[in-house]
């Protein structure tokens, strides 16, 4: 089963590789809801959507509910693992679209999984999590953009059960800002991470754009993720454990 729905500003595609079960589908169509159901309640571009409303004052944080509540915790984890470098306050804005977006996808892969779906691909926008296999003894295999040049792909990265998350410049510009100087981070064109839940991997990979030339370090330091990363100027480093 394929299924490419367009919600929270993006294109969320799914690949399911095993049998088309009326459970399967059912699940499919509940974790296309859910995504859904996230864009009007994290959106920031939804004037009426929770976190609008939060961010205005218009709501206190322990009327906005449990999904807004988890969220904000992890961001605040993030920002404290990270040293900063990850923000859900950019500009001094409510905005925790840096953790969403590969928190609900992730959440939208466990969905199918529960159902049977144990051979899946959902793809957020180029934020991804695999699980199982493509095929039976055949790893998934997703392409990395080359962030500077267009068509072309700069790693293939191989795996079971793994995250795969791009922070970079190739689609929308410079719009990671580093929290420090509140200035676009253009040090990078990009950087992927792979750890095994996209919440995270996807947190992680934007803090890491963020740091900018710090960024090789501090991945080479981390224990359950690897990096690849292109520099503004085209020089590509990755991690000893990338799996590509």
């Amino acid at each position: 089963m394929r299924h490419a729905e367009h919600v929270m500003g993006t294109v969320v595609s799914f690949d399911i590789r095993d049998p088309a079960t009326p459970a399967v589908g059912r699940a499919l169509r509940e974790a296309v809801a859910w995504l859904h159901h996230v864009d009007e309640v994290f959106s920031p571009y939804r004037p009426a959507s929770t976190v609008s409303r939060l961010g205005r004052g218009e709501l206190a944080p322990e009327r906005c509910g449990a999904e807004v509540a988890e969220v904000l915790e992890l961001c605040e984890a993030a920002a404290r693992a990270t040293g900063g470098w990850f923000t859900h306050t950019p500009g001094g804005r409510l905005d925790p679209s840096g953790m969403v977006k590969g928190w609900a996808v992730e959440r939208a892969s466990r969905i199918l999984y529960e159902a049977g779906a144990h051979n899946t691909c959902v793809n957020g926008g180029g934020d991804i999590q695999l699980r199982g296999e493509a095929a039976p003894g055949v790893p998934w295999r997703v392409g990395i953009a080359h962030p500077l040049r267009p068509g072309a792909v700069c790693a293939v990265v191989t795996g079971r059960d793994l995250a795969v998350a791009t922070s970079g410049t190739a689609e929308r510009g410079p719009h990671v800002l580093d929290p420090h100087t509140g200035e676009p981070a253009t040090a990078l064109a990009s950087l992927t991470l792979t750890g095994p839940g996209l919440t995270w991997t996807d947190a992680l990979a934007t803090a890491a754009f963020a740091m900018g030339h710090g960024a090789r370090a501090w991945t080479a330091a981390l224990d359950t993720h690897e990096a690849l990363a292109v520099t503004a100027t085209g020089e590509l480093w990755h991690t000893p454990g990338f799996p590509a």
